[in-house]
């Protein structure tokens, strides 16, 4: 390299780096240590690897860049406005402000060309493991041997915060198993986090950890070297059968002559002399502030060019494509838009009044096979419990490398086992499924699923709410959903779960009260666009209910919805949700054969009944009529939204026991006879 091609860049690193820096000034707030420290490895990665294409972040086969430290984001808004993305000078001076377009943390469907809301630590590796099975299911489906239309890596640029966090040791693990080769993790290795070093907490040989996962790991000493670090990037690029990481030692801070390689750098502003300091260090204009130069800008806008001319050479291998088989073009660009197959709806059939009493997860896997044939971007899997959570795609096979299929490992069930699989085992995993889950439905093509006890939905809690912060479609489906698991007592019986991720905004929570709801709630999951869908069902069997007695299940659409009365003017209007409906109805007709006017309401989820038109929410629930009791077996805290301070509430209190279903239900009050006492109290008979 030339003294003048060394010096442009070492002027773009710099720019990088006191971009950031000075918005983070500006703001008063936010972490400069990691800008400072890994912009040689960021530019490297973005000026000599990185497939992407500014003028249209959204071109499928870009490959998919994820900062899993969320909060170095001016590390990410640098590179996004240098390389021309639709990021002004003046959005990066308005970091951290009110309706900016650089927030503190990235934000997916806020700024172009951020991929993934990160901030939470791990998510990010988690991701973009889903993001690695996204790219080799599609491709495995869609590439032909004389086009590849799906062919792109997934990079991550992680800390040692990344490293510690128990998710990306489930992610990473599965990653290495399932032989991700298009997965690169650039780690920024600088032995420092916010509290102080990680010699503190985190002592452990990181990259033999990565090897006995699986996976392809290198060594950069210098993390200023950009052609060692280009070097890297190549040789991983060449490994296809494992995921890599590439360990780059780097210092925090870099720069700062009174902060670099210690906390301090970390997460505040270095300060005004501080940052001069850096600056004059580094051979930049101390005085300077946002300073761009002309030809630093002109070097990094080259992406512009490269990334219009890749764009237009895959469209061009595009069409081609859409001549050799049109149908397989016309379903990927349906996938990767979103779109449902036209006719997908005919799949979804009624259980006929008179079939015997059914699980709702058993009458959930019934409709899950007949949906599979119709919508092949269904796919997902379990924490090891399909035999209980019924939610195995028949016949459909298992997503797995086709290398690690072919070394016939103990216990390995005979089968079609290729990347074209669409039932992913993801071990007993929940956190890192739940973002995995995330990732697959972040790179496109994809509706994936997870299934899990609702019980263990604490250990998916940040991946839920990050679906419901980016607004992504998946579907999360729990059983076993209430004291009626029984036997296996209060562990694994869920009490709170249920209100708790009522209270997550854009989470629409579902829970059927028989098999027909559970048609409905299927329909309503896979035709909301926009956030995820969580549908929680019963270990136990109940009742199908007698729909020519009681209101159409497809009103299961309103959310909440009048299903029996015995007068159009009730006194007490009975409100329940999942197997606590059947009894609740069970009791209405009891206390009407005693001439009480009653109406019961099956609820099944809050979020589309509190949406539903005012009108109609008092035809439902009669604000004239204070006489209302909920039912459900979980805790009362919420009930009082639907009940008012003068209704009653019969639900939980404590936790569980452990005792045959029945028995529980009866100790706990989940009975006709409790229920109809209860109504008498408050009616005064």
């Amino acid at each position: 390299m030339s003294g003048k091609q060394q010096e442009l860049e070492n002027k773009c690193i710099n720019t990088i780096r006191f971009l950031a820096a000075d918005a983070i000034e500006k703001a008063k707030s936010g972490h400069p240590g990691m800008p400072l420290g890994a912009a040689a490895a960021a530019y490297t990665l973005w000026t000599k690897h990185l497939k992407h294409n500014p003028q249209n972040p959204q071109w499928p086969d870009r490959d998919r860049f994820v900062l899993s430290s969320g909060h170095a984001s001016m590390l990410l808004y640098a590179l996004l406005h240098l390389t021309g993305y639709n990021l002004s000078l003046e959005d990066i001076k308005n970091f951290r402000q009110w309706g900016s377009l650089t927030p503190g943390h990235p934000e997916f469907n806020h700024t172009a060309g951020v991929e993934v809301t990160t901030g939470p630590l791990g998510q990010g590796m988690a991701n973009a493991v889903g993001m690695a099975i996204a790219e080799a299911h599609l491709a495995a489906r869609f590439n032909r041997e004389d086009a590849k239309i799906i062919d792109h890596y997934t990079y991550v640029m992680a800390g040692d915060g990344d490293m510690m966090e128990g998710v990306t040791a489930e992610a990473c693990a599965l990653a290495g198993h399932l032989r991700l080769g298009k997965l690169i993790v650039l780690y920024d290795d600088n032995n420092v986090c916010l509290a102080g070093s990680t010699g503190l907490s985190f002592t452990e040989d990181l990259a033999m950890r990565f090897k006995a996962y699986g996976w392809h790991v290198q060594q950069v000493k210098d993390g200023n070297d950009v052609a060692a670090i280009d070097k890297a990037i190549k040789k991983a690029k060449k490994e296809e059968e494992r995921p890599s990481l590439i360990c780059i030692k780097s210092i925090i801070g870099c720069g700062a002559p009174h902060k670099q390689g210690s906390c301090e750098a970390h997460g505040a502003p270095l300060g005004a002399d501080e940052l001069k300091g850096a600056k004059q260090a580094l051979g930049w204009p101390a005085e300077s502030s946002f300073y761009v130069p002309e030809d630093v800008r002109e070097y990094f806008r080259r992406a512009l060019a490269r990334g219009e001319k890749s764009e237009r050479e895959w469209r061009r291998e595009f069409q081609k494509y859409k001549e050799a088989d049109s149908q397989l073009f016309a379903e990927f660009s349906r996938i990767m838009s979103g779109e449902l197959p036209a006719d997908w709806e005919t799949a979804l059939s009624p259980f006929p009044a008179g079939s015997k009493d059914v699980a709702t997860r058993k009458a959930s896997e019934t409709v899950m096979q007949a949906l599979a044939a119709k919508i092949p971007e269904m796919a997902g899997g379990s924490a090891d419990l399909n035999p209980s959570t019924f939610t195995w795609l028949k016949n459909y096979g298992d997503f797995q490398s086709p290398a690690t299929s072919s070394q016939g490992l103990h216990g390995m069930v005979g089968g079609d086992w290729s990347y074209l699989g669409r039932n992913i085992h993801f071990g007993v995993r929940e956190h890192a499924m739940g973002a995995i889950t995330v990732g697959m439905a972040l790179h496109g093509g994809f509706i994936p699923y997870t299934a899990t006890f609702l019980t263990f939905a604490d250990y998916m809690r940040p991946p839920m709410r990050l679906a419901a912060l980016m607004g992504l479609r998946v579907i999360f489906i729990f059983t076993h959903d209430s004291i009626g698991v029984g036997e296996d007592g209060p562990t694994h019986q869920p009490v709170e779960q249920i209100m708790n991720m009522r209270q997550v905004p854009n989470l629409t929570v579902i829970r059927p009260a028989d098999a027909n709801e559970v048609v409905e709630a299927w329909r309503m999951a896979l035709a909301k666009t926009s956030g995820p869908t969580v549908l929680v069902f019963s270990r136990q069997n109940l009742p199908v209910l007698d729909r020519a007695v009681c209101a159409p299940a497809a009103d299961t659409r309103f959310g909440g919805y009048i299903l029996w009365e015995s007068a159009s003017r009730p006194d007490v209007i009975l409100i329940a949700t999942g197997s606590e409906v059947a009894v609740t109805l069970a009791a209405a007709r009891k206390l009407a054969a005693e001439s009480v006017k009653v109406r019961v309401v099956s609820m099944p989820c809050w979020s589309i009944f509190d949406c539903q038109p005012q009108e109609y929410r008092d035809k439902v629930l009669p604000p004239q009529i204070p006489a209302r009791i909920a039912v459900e077996a979980g805790v009362k805290l919420g009930w009082e939204h639907y009940t008012g301070l003068a209704g009653k509430i019969i639900g939980m209190e404590s936790f569980g026991a452990s005792a045959p279903a029945p028995v529980l239900f009866e100790k706990f009050g989940f009975t006709e006879d409790n229920i109809i006492a209860a109504a008498r109290e408050m009616l005064n008979f």
